[in-house]
C-alpha cells in the first residue's frame, strides 16, 4: 500500500511563509511526477505546482515568483515553500504523485494525500 502524508499546514498572516512537506511510503519502485493542488470553499481543485522526477518544474500563473517546489528522491518527499502569501491562497493543499509501486508489475498509479489547510488571514 502507498501512501502520502502531508504536513506544514497552518495559519499565518498576509506577506508571512510556509513550508509543506508530502512523504511517499510504502512499496515504491519509482516516483515519477510529484505536486500540489489546492481547493478554496465552493471551487474546484486545482494545480498549484508539479516536479518531474528530473527535476523540470511548472507553475500556476498564481504563484509563479511566490512558491518554490522542490524534491528530495532520497527521502521520497516533495516541498512546497509558500513566501508572499495572500489570503487567496487560502485553501487546502493536496500533495499528488504518480508512483509505480505496491506489487508487480508495478503499474503506475497516481496518489493523493489527505490535505492540509493553509490559511492566510490577519
Amino acid at each position: 500500500q502507498v501512501r502520502l502524508v502531508e504536513s506544514g499546514g497552518g495559519l499565518v498572516q498576509p506577506g508571512g511563509s510556509l513550508r509543506l512537506s508530502c512523504a511517499a511510503s510504502g512499496i515504491i519502485r519509482s516516483i515519477w511526477v510529484m505536486g500540489w493542488y489546492c481547493q478554496a470553499p465552493g471551487k474546484q481543485r486545482e494545480r498549484v505546482a508539479i516536479i518531474t522526477d528530473g527535476g523540470s518544474t511548472n507553475y500556476a500563473d498564481s504563484v509563479k515568483g511566490r512558491f518554490t517546489i522542490s524534491r528530495d528522491n532520497a527521502k521520497n518527499t516533495v516541498y512546497l515553500q509558500m513566501n508572499s502569501l495572500k489570503p487567496e491562497d487560502t485553501a487546502v493543499y493536496y500533495c499528488y504523485a504518480e508512483i509505480s509501486g505496491g506489487n508487480p508489475p508495478w503499474t503506475r498509479s497516481a496518489y493523493w494525500g489527505q490535505g492540509t489547510q493553509v490559511t492566510a488571514s490577519s
